[in-house]
């Protein structure tokens, strides 16, 4: 097993763990998600956003990825409340601009369609957070990935925090034990990660995001001489140069099957061809007892990866805002608070 390169120091990493689960907050679902929520007040919102999530993937699969990025960036902060689509305003800095997001996160057109869509058949319905986690459920299943039920009922927050979402999401270059303390804060467990994790099987990252990894310690990790993964380092290093305004090229976190929701990307990580340092990690931290298993069983059991992947789907999308129940809205515009 090979250290990162990028890790911190062994003490910092505890230290940063500790501080986190002394904060946790556990999240549960609420009970006012419901898998019937809209049954009398808008039955037609679940086929609504199923046929323009198939027109967004048609047009280009790559858009599967967006939107279920758009997901996880909203639910890890402040809970699933439609924080993430809020524009910043002069009495409301978002989320978008904060550096996790500023340059990974698009797709908000795609959201955009779908509520004008819902909204003229059932106006003032249905919340953008509710929009938003059924059509990251339906992007994975429309490129081959698993099917779950999403409970609903979820209001839209009049609050965004740039602050949480430069604190509170996992970042390319972070360690192990720190993205893992990440994810238990929120109420997620290490498997319900490495599972989440395997949704870079259809993902795309920027250059910035990986140039260490493929010019630092990418040999160290990689197990014996293969061909095919000297091919396609040196194809990352054309893609991604050590200098250079190469900062937005972008490479599929999964090469084999880029637009197919499949566990390809952990046979990669078991390869040590993971992308992204905080993905390798799973395989060849010192600290990744568990989620090595875990990595070699989803890659050699794929029914297992959707079984626990659409578990863990809808415990992330079940992680709540509580304020938002009390002060929170249907907005009209998903990027705009209701006036």
């Amino acid at each position: 097993m090979a250290f990162s390169l990028h890790s911190k120091p062994l003490v910092l990493q505890f230290m940063l763990v500790i501080l986190f689960l002394l904060g946790t907050r556990l999240h549960a679902a609420d009970p006012s998600l419901t898998l019937d929520y809209y049954a009398s007040t808008c039955p037609v919102v679940l086929e609504t956003v199923k046929k323009e999530m198939e027109c967004a993937v048609l047009s280009d699969p790559r858009n599967a990825a967006l939107v279920v990025r758009l997901h996880f960036h909203d639910c890890f902060v402040q809970g699933c409340d439609g924080s993430v689509l809020l524009e910043d305003t002069i009495t409301l800095k978002g989320e978008k601009k904060a550096p996790p997001n500023i340059h990974s996160l698009k797709g908000f057109r795609i959201i955009d369609r779908i509520k004008n869509t819902v909204e003229s058949d059932c106006p003032g319905i249905v919340s953008c957070a509710d929009i938003l986690t059924i059509a990251a459920r339906d992007a994975v299943l429309l490129v081959g990935g698993p099917y779950w039920d999403v409970p609903l009922g979820r209001k839209d927050s009049v609050t965004a925090s740039y602050e949480l979402a430069n604190s509170n999401l996992p970042k390319a270059e972070e360690g192990l034990l720190s993205i893992i303390s990440k994810f238990l804060y929120q109420g997620l467990s290490v498997t319900d990660m490495v599972a989440l994790a395997g949704s870079h099987t259809i993902g795309m990252a920027r250059c910035a995001s990986f140039r260490s990894r493929i010019h630092g310690d990418w040999e160290a990790t990689t197990s014996g001489y293969d061909p095919i993964s000297e091919s396609h380092l040196s194809n990352l290093k054309s893609v991604c140069p050590p200098i250079g305004g190469s900062d937005n090229n972008i490479s599929a976190m999964d090469y084999v099957t880029p637009n197919l929701f499949d566990n390809s990307f952990y046979h990669l990580l078991l390869k040590g061809e993971g992308l992204l340092n905080s993905d390798q990690e799973m395989y060849s931290s010192v600290f990744g007892l568990e989620t090595k298993e875990l990595v070699k069983k989803y890659a050699a059991d794929p029914l297992a990866f959707f079984q626990q992947f659409s578990d863990s789907m809808v415990k992330m999308g079940n992680i709540t805002n509580p304020e938002s129940f009390v002060s929170g809205e249907v907005r009209r515009n998903c990027r705009f608070v209701n006036t």
